[in-house]
């Protein structure tokens, strides 16, 4: 019995692990849930699932969960801390990170220092903290497992190859549902027609990260820690099927593609039971009925997001913070109707060039500089 912290269980990625869980009742077992401030659904989970204890990040709301949970025996978190402690809770055996946002980086440390295994679907961690995190998990001799479709598909490619003999990887993108359009006909694109994926079910910030190409930015910025290579090693390419979820080249020229449909529930399912597989109530593909796989280059003039993530990236310490920071701001204002949907790439552009780059910095210099990004971005726009 695998016992599992699940830390953004009311969200895409976190209801969804619920279903696998379901599904592998004998195998699995819940005894942590994490939420912001979703309430009515937390209590339907403790209800379902039983946790030894929950966190919900809003005060108010833990308040709330704890009059309405009075009659189970489950201890009621709140706020950073509560992350913490049920990040570390002595009984589980893994962590599955799936909160929205940079709150994810010091539970994410917290258990890792406690020798937990880390299923991870933030990926602000990473893109953010990447250089104390991976250190520190090597520290640890804890296992970082990625449930991102595209770095699950990057890991199984490469099972037990050695990495001398890795050339490139290949992340592929839908290139969400704007793919084709220009510059000027994005400007006028609303909420509602950015939220319309065309082939995933996500949750609102990453499909508008989808539709700007921003979303392929974080995870190039991922797959570089996780998998120890160079910028130069990772490729981009619009794949918009969303069949192929990910490939890898060798120095040999071949190469070898993760394919399956396009569904979170088997990345999350391989994490937990990594390294063994278990049967999965996923589709299968029909590949008569398929008929083809297309390939394009990314459109970096019309969406400039994927070559300013690089910018960032290549610029390194706090600047991927100030790139992440940045728009997770902007599209905030995007969703509420404040910008266009353009503004968000020229504002992240605009937040980079104010910003003093600290180098190597720690957690305290990260979340500063997070906190300054947007102090700055709410001063310039006035959101």
């Amino acid at each position: 019995m695998k016992r599992i912290a699940l830390l953004g269980s009311t969200g895409s990625i976190g209801t969804q692990t619920l279903e696998v869980v379901s599904e592998h009742a004998d195998e699995l077992r819940i005894v942590a849930l994490a939420a912001d401030k979703n309430v009515a659904l937390m209590e339907q989970q403790i209800r379902q699932y039983q946790p030894e204890a929950v966190c919900m990040f809003r005060e108010d709301a833990a308040r709330d969960l704890e009059t309405r949970v009075k009659d189970l025996p489950v201890r009621v978190f709140a706020g950073m801390e509560g992350l913490i402690a049920l990040a570390s809770l002595p009984c589980a055996d893994i962590v599955l990170t799936a909160v929205v946002g940079m709150i994810g980086i010091r539970p994410t440390i917290a258990a890792i220092e406690s020798g937990k295994d880390i299923a991870l679907a933030n990926k602000e961690t990473l893109v953010c903290a990447g250089h104390i995190i991976m250190a520190l998990a090597r520290e640890h001799g804890v296992r970082i497992l990625p449930v991102d479709s595209e770095h699950s598909a990057i890991w199984q490619c490469l099972a037990d190859n050695p990495k001398k003999n890795l050339e490139k990887i290949l992340i592929t993108a839908s290139g969400g549902p704007f793919r084709g359009k220009t510059r000027a006909a994005l400007a006028a694109v609303r909420p509602g027609d950015a939220l319309k994926h065309p082939n995933w079910q996500m949750g609102a910030k990453v499909t508008i990260d989808s539709a700007s190409l921003i979303n392929k930015g974080l995870e190039v910025m991922e797959a570089r820690w996780l998998f120890d290579v160079t910028l130069d090693q990772i490729e981009v390419v619009v794949q918009p099927e969303s069949i192929i979820h990910s490939m890898v080249q060798f120095v040999d020229g071949s190469v070898i593609a993760q394919l399956s449909v396009p569904t979170m529930k088997l990345p999350i399912q391989v994490a937990l039971f990594y390294p063994q597989r278990r049967q999965a109530s996923t589709a299968r593909i029909d590949f008569a009925a398929l008929q083809s796989i297309s390939f394009a280059a990314p459109d970096r003039e019309n969406f400039p997001g994927l070559d300013l993530a690089l910018k960032a990236a290549r610029a390194g310490g706090t600047m991927p913070t100030v790139f992440n920071a940045a728009n997770e701001c902007l599209v905030r204002a995007f969703l509420e109707e404040k910008i266009r949907f353009t503004d968000i790439t020229d504002r992240i552009a605009e937040a980079m060039e104010h910003h003093t780059i600290v180098e190597a910095p720690g957690v305290d210099e990260i979340l500063d500089a997070e906190r300054e990004t947007i102090d700055g971005i709410r001063s310039r726009v006035r959101l």
